[in-house]
């Protein structure tokens, strides 16, 4: 009779459990269920947009890499941009298309536009390597508008290993269209040490420091 008492009373306390915390387990588990659901459905959403964003920027691609676009390839490619900066407008593909944008003005002759992308890339991108690229092609921009002091400032941050080199090279250009010789000559042998030491090609650097002869070197 006890062990049947206990097992009475363990019944008993089972059902006082569950009357004080039946719903509140139910409820927890009806929203882990949804918690799983809704993670679920999230990762296919976000897969989705990926998948989305993607295709479109490969069209871009497709588009952006002709020879020669008229108008109307033009005002489509410019469209395939505004689509993914819309609607993926924190993925990577929103700032590589972003680039071929700016790329894409270049071509087109307007320059003002160009700069205006680039200038908000080196500002805004979360991605570290293509706020340098824009950074790099911005001062490229302002060089071919003969603006090197302002390419100069563009430059005064430190890039990635990945693009030093690019950037001393520039840094180079910069100083010569100042007049600023030897800081010049500086700059380009800095870039063939750094193109050197990632194991880069920095084609026509030398030829720049040949023209530049040995007069004037470091002090």
């Amino acid at each position: 009779m006890a062990e049947l008492r206990t097992e009475e009373e363990q019944v008993e306390a089972l059902k006082r459990w569950w009357k004080d915390n039946g719903m509140a387990l139910v409820a927890g588990v009806v929203l882990a269920a949804a918690g799983l659901l809704g993670w679920n459905a999230w990762q296919g959403y976000q897969a989705n947009q990926a998948e989305a964003a993607s295709l479109r920027y490969q069209q871009l691609i497709g588009l952006a890499s002709q020879s020669t676009l008229d108008e109307a390839g033009l005002a489509e490619a410019q469209r395939l941009v505004d689509e993914i900066t819309d609607n993926h407008g924190r993925t990577l593909y929103a700032d590589l298309s972003r680039l071929i944008e700016a790329r894409l003005a270049v071509e087109a002759g307007d320059r003002v536009a160009a700069r205006a992308v680039l200038g908000d890339l080196v500002q805004g991108s979360d991605d570290a390597y293509v706020g340098d690229l824009a950074r790099l092609r911005l001062a490229r921009l302002q060089l071919a508008d003969d603006e090197p002091q302002a390419a100069l400032e563009t430059l005064g941050s430190e890039l990635g290993e990945s693009l030093a080199a690019q950037r001393a090279e520039l840094r180079g250009d910069a100083q010569l269209a100042l007049g600023e010789v030897d800081e010049a000559r500086r700059a380009y042998r800095d870039a063939l040490s750094l193109a050197e030491r990632h194991g880069q090609a920095l084609y026509g650097v030398q030829l720049k420091l040949d023209d530049l002869g040995q007069e004037g070197a470091d002090q």
